[in-house]
């Protein structure tokens, strides 16, 4: 894709708050250039102290650091990025009261970039590029909390450093500053590592300039839960706070955080799925008045792990100056996925926010989507503008009922639509005569009873009919893509990718969970009575999904989603009343 395709926030978008945080326009506007000899870059660690004694041992938790800058007298901006995933990631079983068929699973490492290309593309361009273990993991002290708030005050030290605000110390103890350092710092990442930057940026700290947040958490409840309901990342059945800080746990000496990991699984309560303060910790919107940064945000439209609604909710509440790309890829680095216009982007972003080049990039549409496989429209907001709420009623029939089969996947039961199905209720439009585009979020109204042990109602809104889909990703490990310095040293050569596309007769659009005990707060549960009638809502996850003329708009009814939610025993009884419920639909 060329340059033309790229998108960014158009000046029209900003309000004056933001237009008063932009950059001022620099004297020679311009790209900055490979300049620097990688081979000679400067290579240094650092630990710095922060605010929180995560550990309770008595001192200050301090974090490991590592640095690559140019060889120069000159002071640069820096590109940080912070993980708890660098030591690797320990083999831990999750919860097995998913269902009894479960045990012994555990979380394995990410498929996703966590550095490499940062490093051979900035620095000769005059960036410094820094990683940080998280606190509990690697080298820094302290203990992990999967999203905790001292999580986030180890990182945010580490942007004060840069600013000159925290101590720091070199591996004899003697104190170190980041004297060659501009302060202006820009945090990106992918997964738990574009978490950290949302986190970071919600403090309000200053000297964070900018934030690169991909397929990241917003709030850790809505990736752990789901309307009240205990609700799994894609592939992680069982998986919950607890697993993943002992995961992550490669400290030295991790058995000093056992009380801490013991009080993760105690307050995460499991039991009634509810939203209460441990959650509310770990949620970060409430706080998106406060983040002074710009945000560019790239999220998966068929990421299953770190779901949709993170950057829905997030982009939502933003105030700053910001930008979105959305690709049809699921938990994914779009290094992966769309690589030169990635890297094109990335530059002009960082040389405008950290630099302070007008390079034209503030004048960029918005929004960049990909709507299916290789074809990207660009917007000038997100949704859509044309996108207009359309509601419908389900039919006008008399109660309809189904019983859960939570052996059954999801893809099984949204099959084969025209035909009766036990365990499934679903409600078709009509073929569209021309194309349709949904943008933004699904709603649910649903008269309906539930009878037997499962709390759950799942929707699923199910594109029917024929056409390519996105099917995952291939490598090529002999046809290199090289991204390095442009002068001597590491290349930076990696394998080209490509999307795999394949052609389905339907595809599950987009899907949401309620746990009908939660009907009226994800803080409370108030159980049902068996067999009576009430009206639940809730939302599916956002999403940007064409349909093609000739389709048909499904929306698929049942209990439990055998890859999200608890799996409680076969049948429950689920009766609708269509003619007193609705979807709502944002279409253009």
């Amino acid at each position: 894709m060329r340059l033309k395709r790229l998108m960014a926030v158009t000046l029209c978008a900003l309000t004056a708050s933001a237009l008063a945080a932009a950059p001022a326009t620099a004297a020679a506007p311009g790209p900055t250039q490979p300049e620097y000899d990688y081979t000679q870059a400067v290579r240094e660690r650092v630990w710095v102290q922060t605010s929180v004694d995560s550990d309770a041992d008595g001192k200050p938790d301090r974090v490991a650091v590592r640095i690559i800058r140019p060889a120069t007298a000159k002071r640069v901006p820096v590109i940080f990025q912070a993980s708890p995933y660098y030591a690797g990631l320990n083999d831990v079983p999750n919860h097995d009261d998913v269902d009894r068929d479960l045990a012994g699973l555990s979380r394995a490492a990410e498929t996703i970039t966590f550095s490499g290309y940062l490093d051979n593309y900035f620095v000769p361009r005059g960036y410094a590029v820094v990683f940080a273990d998280s606190l509990g993991t690697g080298g820094s002290d302290g203990c992990p909390t999967s999203g905790g708030r001292n999580e986030t005050l180890g990182m945010k030290a580490v942007v004060d450093w840069l600013n000159g605000r925290a101590p720091g110390f070199d591996e004899s103890g003697a104190a170190v500053s980041a004297g060659w350092s501009t302060g202006r710092t820009g945090m990106i990442g992918v997964s738990y590592n574009g978490t950290l930057p949302n986190a970071v940026a919600a403090t309000g700290v200053r000297g964070l300039e900018t934030i690169v947040p991909i397929a990241a958490i917003s709030s850790w409840y809505d990736y752990y839960r789901a309307n009240g309901g205990v609700v799994a990342p894609g592939g992680f059945q069982g998986e919950d706070t607890d697993v993943l800080a002992k995961a992550v746990l490669t400290r030295a000496d991790p058995s000093v955080c056992a009380d801490v990991m013991a009080q993760l699984e105690k307050d995460q309560d499991r039991e009634t799925g509810d939203y209460n303060a441990f959650w509310a910790e770990r949620n970060y919107v409430p706080d998106a008045g406060k983040v002074r940064a710009s945000v560019f945000v790239v999220h998966g439209l068929h990421d299953d792990n770190v779901r949709t609604q993170q950057f829905g909710q997030w982009w939502n509440a933003l105030r700053v100056p910001k930008k979105i790309w959305l690709h049809q890829a699921a938990h994914a680095d779009p290094f992966n996925i769309r690589r030169d216009v990635w890297l094109e982007t990335l530059h002009r972003w960082f040389d405008f926010w950290l630099y302070r080049i007008d390079n034209g990039i503030m004048r960029d549409p918005v929004a960049d989507v990909e709507t299916a496989p290789n074809q990207w429209r660009t917007a000038s907001a997100w949704p859509i503008r044309a996108a207009h709420t359309v509601t419908t009623t389900l039919g006008n029939g008399a109660r309809q009922s189904f019983v859960d089969a939570p052996a059954r996947t999801p893809e099984a039961l949204a099959a084969n639509e025209t035909a009766t199905d036990p365990n499934r209720l679903i409600y078709l439009g009509p073929a569209l005569t021309r194309e349709t585009r949904l943008s933004g979020t699904v709603k649910v109204s649903l008269r309906a009873d539930l009878a037997g042990s499962s709390p759950y109602l799942t929707a699923m809104l199910v594109d029917y009919g024929t056409a390519d889909r996105w099917a995952g990703t291939r490598s090529f490990p002999d046809q290199l893509e090289c991204v390095g310095p442009g002068i001597t040293g590491d290349p930076g050569c990696f394998a080209r990718r490509e999307h795999v596309i394949a052609s389905t007769p339907f595809e599950i659009v987009t899907r949401g969970w309620l746990d009908v005990r939660n009907r009226f707060s994800p803080a409370v549960t108030k159980p049902i009575k068996a067999g009576q009638p009430y009206t639940f809502r809730w939302s599916l996850q956002p999403e940007d999904h064409v349909f093609a003329a000739g389709h048909r708009i499904g929306l698929v009814i049942i209990s439990t989603d055998r890859d999200h939610t608890l799996r409680y025993p076969a049948g429950t009884v689920v009766g609708v009343r269509p003619g007193q419920s609705t979807v709502s639909l944002p279409l253009a």
